[in-house]
C-alpha cells in the first residue's frame, strides 16, 4: 500500500521556476524568442546523453554548448553569459509557495533535486521567499550524476534523512516521475507543463493540475 511520504523533494526548472522571461534575454542578443524550449530540451537531452555514457559536466557547461548548438554558432560567448545569467534571476510559479507552505505546515521535510546549480537555486529561493521553507537542496553537481539516474533520488533521500520509500518526488515532467519511481521513491506529476501523463512512463502515485492539488494528494495517502 502506498502511504504518505516522510520528506518531498521539488524539481526546480520549470516546476518551481518559470523559465519565460528567459525569452527576453535570447531576444537580447539577436536570437528568437521561440528558441526557449528547443534549448532547454537540448540541454536535458545532452545531460541524460552524459550520464547515459557514464560522464558528467557542469549545468553552465552544457546549457552553454546546446545554446551554442540551437543558434547555429550565432551567439557570442558574452551574449551566450548575458542568458545564463537569467538563471539566477528567474520568478517562481505561483502555485509554488502555497505548496511548500503546506508541506512546512503538516510537518514534512522539503528539498530541492535539480540539475541547476547551486548558486542559481540558492538565489532563486532566496529571492522567492521559499528558502525557509526548503531544509536540502541537492544538485546534479553535489550528486555526481545527472537525473533520471536513480542513484541521484536516493541521494536526495539520504540528505532528506528518509529512506527511498520515505520520499516522494515532484515534477511537471513524467520522465523525472518515472525516475524517481524506478529509484523507489514515491511520485506527485503535476500537469501544468505536459497536461497528459505520457503512458510509457510508471505512472505517479498522485497527480494534479497544480502544485497544491499534487500537495494535498501527497498529504491524503494514509500514514503507515
Amino acid at each position: 500500500m502506498t502511504t504518505r511520504p516522510r520528506a518531498v523533494a521539488f524539481d526546480v526548472l520549470e516546476t518551481l521556476v518559470d523559465l519565460e522571461p528567459l525569452r527576453a534575454r535570447l531576444a537580447e542578443i539577436g536570437q528568437s524568442a521561440r528558441l526557449l524550449e528547443p534549448w532547454f530540451m537540448r540541454f536535458q537531452r545532452d545531460s541524460m546523453a552524459l550520464a547515459l555514457a557514464g560522464d558528467f559536466a557542469s549545468f553552465d557547461a552544457v546549457a552553454r554548448q546546446a545554446l551554442r548548438t540551437d543558434t547555429g554558432h550565432t551567439a557570442t560567448e558574452a551574449g551566450i553569459d548575458h542568458v545564463l545569467e537569467g538563471f539566477g534571476r528567474l520568478p517562481a510559479h505561483p502555485d509554488a509557495e502555497p505548496a511548500l507552505r503546506r508541506l512546512s505546515e503538516a510537518g514534512l521535510r522539503i528539498g530541492c533535486l535539480t540539475v541547476g546549480s547551486a548558486e542559481n537555486t540558492a538565489s532563486f529561493l532566496e529571492r522567492a521567499g521559499l528558502a525557509h521553507h526548503v531544509d536540502r537542496v541537492v544538485t546534479a553537481d553535489q550528486a555526481g550524476i545527472w537525473k533520471p539516474a536513480p542513484s541521484v533520488y536516493r541521494v536526495a533521500a539520504r540528505e532528506l534523512g528518509t529512506s527511498p520509500g520515505g520520499m516522494a518526488m515532484v515534477a511537471v515532467h513524467a520522465w523525472d516521475c518515472h525516475g524517481a519511481k524506478r529509484a523507489g521513491c514515491l511520485a506527485g506529476w503535476c500537469a501544468r507543463l505536459e497536461g497528459r501523463y505520457g503512458d510509457v512512463f510508471t505512472a505517479p502515485d498522485v497527480s494534479g493540475s497544480d502544485l497544491v492539488q499534487v500537495v494535498e494528494r501527497l498529504l491524503g495517502l494514509p500514514s503507515d
